[in-house]
């Protein structure tokens, strides 16, 4: 006896991993969460391999992990995965001291946060260059002078 399994919330064509308790705030974790959305994914691991910002090692991780996911738990195609949702949340919250003057005290908030990354399975679509047809050059009449009468 235990609980019936909880139906699948994802599509079968995605795959998704989750990290909690990353110490940034979570304006700071969007902002990179932002630069990736809708990229292929090994484009969105080279912008974050490359990123200068300090959280950008935490979304690798978690972006290397959904794509791990998509190919050993769902058999995904790595070469055609692109990051479809890059979620970003508020997670607790550390409150510390700082004293000040007057024997006053001023609050400091540590804030955490937390990162969703959904990966899905698109094909890529081969886009055949088409030629256009070849037109015939074609001749552009002089503009007509309009006679001068005096």
């Amino acid at each position: 006896m235990g609980k019936k399994s909880l139906a699948r919330v994802l599509a079968d064509n995605q795959a998704k991993a989750v990290a909690r308790n990353i110490r940034t705030s979570p304006r700071k974790l969007n902002l990179v969460a932002q630069s990736i959305r809708g990229k292929r994914a090994e484009a969105a691991l080279a912008e974050l391999s490359f990123s200068p910002r300090r959280v950008a090692v935490e979304v690798k991780k978690v972006l290397e992990s959904a794509i791990a996911n998509a190919e050993n738990n769902h058999d995904l195609d790595v070469d055609d995965l692109v990051v479809t949702e890059a979620s970003v949340g508020k997670n607790m919250v550390l409150k510390r001291f700082h004293a000040r003057a007057r024997g006053r005290g001023a609050s400091i908030e540590k804030p955490f946060s937390q990162i969703t990354i959904v990966v899905e399975e698109k094909a890529r679509e081969k886009v055949e260059a088409k030629k256009p047809a070849a037109k015939k050059p074609t001749k552009k009449a002089a503009p007509k002078r309009a006679k001068e009468t005096a």
